[in-house]
């Protein structure tokens, strides 16, 4: 499903250093290290919002630097995109959120799309939401409204950064549940980036640890939780901040 062959990424300094990573399709994968290691850049080139320097990116067996922009921009509507800081629209009520990557299909009327709205905010338990704004919402309601939008054209590729960022443990355990339990019911591909290691643990098939700009270790969770090796044993027992 999703395959990158020694991508490289250059900002300031360099942040991706030849990183080799397979996603198997139908499986959640996580991706986890330390701050700053440049797992949202991971997410970004998958989403071709940002191009790597050198290395291939393929998606469903199409290799994105070969796209022309038309054929980006088809390939980024195939993607459900999950936001660290929700980015939702502040002018638009929590309907016309949910709804704004239908619209952008232009192929749904908008019968369909208000129903198709009213069924995703009721499987996040947010029914009745429609008409609401996001600054009248919690934390954990924006993500729950974040998680709507992206499941809505059931893409089947879904692509979280950082889901659970600044929820409460008990907020940030449902809203893990509640990606796992989408994509169980659409048989999607999902990559998560998260720092709270503990309860992604919890949703995913396989686990990927990036550092200096490198894949160092993959496994399933299963074998993440058993490995020894101490950038691994590091990240979960908390330190995934600090130097490694």
């Amino acid at each position: 499903m999703i395959r990158l062959e020694a991508v490289t990424k250059t900002f300031e300094r360099p942040v991706l250093r030849g990183v080799n990573l397979h996603v198997p399709e139908g499986s959640v994968y996580g991706l986890i290290g330390a701050g700053g290691a440049g797992k949202s850049v991971v997410v970004k080139m998958i989403a071709a919002l940002v191009l790597p320097d050198g290395g291939e990116i393929t998606v469903n067996g199409r290799e994105i630097l070969t796209m022309t922009e038309t054929e980006l921009a088809g390939h980024r509507r195939n993607i459900g995109m999950v936001f660290q800081n929700n980015a939702l629209f502040d002018f638009m009520t929590i309907g016309e959120n949910v709804a704004f990557p239908l619209r952008r299909l232009g192929r749904v009327g908008d019968s369909e799309i208000r129903e198709r709205v009213a069924e995703r905010l009721s499987r996040v338990g947010l029914a009745g939401f429609e008409s609401r704004v996001p600054a009248g919402l919690s934390g954990g309601q924006k993500k729950r409204v974040g998680i709507a939008r992206a499941t809505i054209t059931r893409a089947p590729l879904v692509l979280c950064d950082e889901p659970a960022a600044g929820l409460d443990p008990v907020t940030s355990q449902r809203i893990f549940d509640l990606l796992r339990d989408e994509q169980r019911k659409s048989a999607s591909t999902v990559l998560m980036v998260s720092s709270d290691i503990d309860r992604l643990l919890t949703v995913t098939d396989r686990i990927g640890v990036l550092h200096d700009g490198r894949i160092v270790f993959e496994g399933t969770t299963e074998e993440t939780r058993a490995s020894e090796v101490p950038l691994v044993r590091q990240l979960l027992n908390g330190d995934n901040d600090g130097p490694l």
